[in-house]
């Protein structure tokens, strides 16, 4: 299959958690799964997740828990062609550091995607 604009999963899978079940979701990843937790993100909690990180944040404000994706792309118009398409950036949803090349937008089923361009992510980009 092609591959089209330059666009890639990324190794990054977020879940945001609702205050209320944080404790628990982190005890069942690290407690009862075993799984290796990675602490170079620290304050974050972040596990390994087989070939991917699954960072479990601490959401105020969700009444359920989301998965967030990441993609990376090596496109400079990545924003455009998406745009193009109907998918415009939602800025809003989370906010990015300085100078981080990246944004937000929500495929049809309303599962946000971070849209990384940054040197790190692109290196992913095949």
């Amino acid at each position: 299959m092609e591959q089209k604009q330059g666009f890639a999963g990324g190794r990054n899978i977020a879940m945001k958690v609702p205050v209320a079940q944080y404790a628990q979701t982190v005890e069942f990843y690290r407690d009862v799964l075993g799984l290796p937790e990675i602490t170079e993100h620290a304050p974050h909690v972040v596990f390994a997740f087989g070939a991917n990180q699954l960072w479990i944040d601490r959401t105020p404000g969700v009444g359920q828990s989301e998965v967030w994706l990441e993609l990376v792309t090596d496109d400079a118009d990545a924003a455009a062609h998406l745009e193009a398409r109907g998918y415009a950036k939602q800025d809003d949803l989370e906010p990015l550091p300085d100078g981080f090349q990246a944004f937000w937008i929500s495929n049809p089923a309303a599962v946000v995607h971070l849209v990384n361009g940054s040197a790190a992510a692109q290196a992913g980009v095949q």
